[in-house]
């Protein structure tokens, strides 16, 4: 019976795990395999292989024929160089021991690789991961960076606004103080004014009054010639007239004795 080693698939899309087997070579895929010889996880990086070593080793001096995957599987745990050299201890190449201590020498020189390999990846997957952190920690600071600049801006503007309505407010006040300030200049203006203008009308009126005056005073000054003229002819009137009136009073009371 023609056998294949070839591998299984299970596990979810993207993420996919493999069972090694050994299945007839002329049956589908999927179908019911003879024997399970081991596992493959591929996603891990080195991949993780889980292998029977002896079981792979019987089976491939028994003939089975691996695929490309699985033959490369065998190489890599070193199944294929085994089965060479048991060839050659076969056809009298070497004996047991000396493919033994080939065997050892190979396999000690492939861990160490392995070995070398997987502190390589470590190292990388560390040094990628302290990256990964730094530029997460500078981005982290940029954004905070960026925060701090939004938050003092804000700030500034709050103080700035702050600052406006305080200077409107202060600027509203003086307007009421000068408002104030500026009614009382009026009410205290306006009896001055007052005051004023009845001192101006008292010293317009006063120039009329002295020109009235002045003009009853030469009415006066021009009247009084004339007025003692009057007074004159008045007096002689009544000096002329004074013998008369005495002269018929004699007459008067000569007659009344006589009678």
């Amino acid at each position: 019976m023609a056998t294949k080693m070839r591998l299984q698939r299970f596990g979810k899309k993207g993420r996919p795990f493999y069972h090694i087997v050994i299945a007839d070579g002329r049956a589908p895929r999927d179908v019911r395999f003879i024997e399970k010889i081991g596992t493959y996880n591929p996603v891990h990086n080195p991949a993780e292989i889980d292998l029977k070593f002896e079981k792979a080793l019987d089976w491939l001096q028994k003939g089975a024929q691996p695929t490309d995957t699985v033959k490369n599987i065998l190489s890599y745990k070193g199944v294929l160089y085994k089965h060479h050299l048991l060839k050659g201890v076969r056809k009298g190449a070497m004996t047991e021991a000396q493919a033994e201590a080939k065997f050892q020498k190979w396999l000690t020189e492939k861990e160490a690789k392995i070995e070398a390999k997987r502190k390589s990846i470590e190292e990388s997957d560390r040094n990628t991961h302290k990256a990964n952190i730094e530029a997460e920690t500078k981005i982290k600071e940029a954004r905070e960076a960026e925060l701090n600049k939004r938050r003092q801006a804000e700030e500034d503007a709050k103080v700035e606004a702050a600052k406006d309505a305080a200077n409107a407010i202060a600027a509203q006040e003086a307007e009421k103080v000068s408002e104030e300030v500026a009614e009382k200049i009026e009410t205290v203006e306006a009896p001055e004014a007052k005051a004023e203008e009845t001192v101006e009308e008292k010293t317009e009126e006063a120039p009329e009054v002295k020109e009235e005056k002045v003009e009853a005073v030469e009415e006066k000054t021009d009247d009084t010639p004339e007025a003692k003229e009057e007074k004159a002819e008045a007096v002689e009137e009544k000096t002329e007239d004074a013998p008369k009136a005495e002269a018929e009073e004699n007459k008067e009371t000569k007659e009344e004795t006589s009678k």
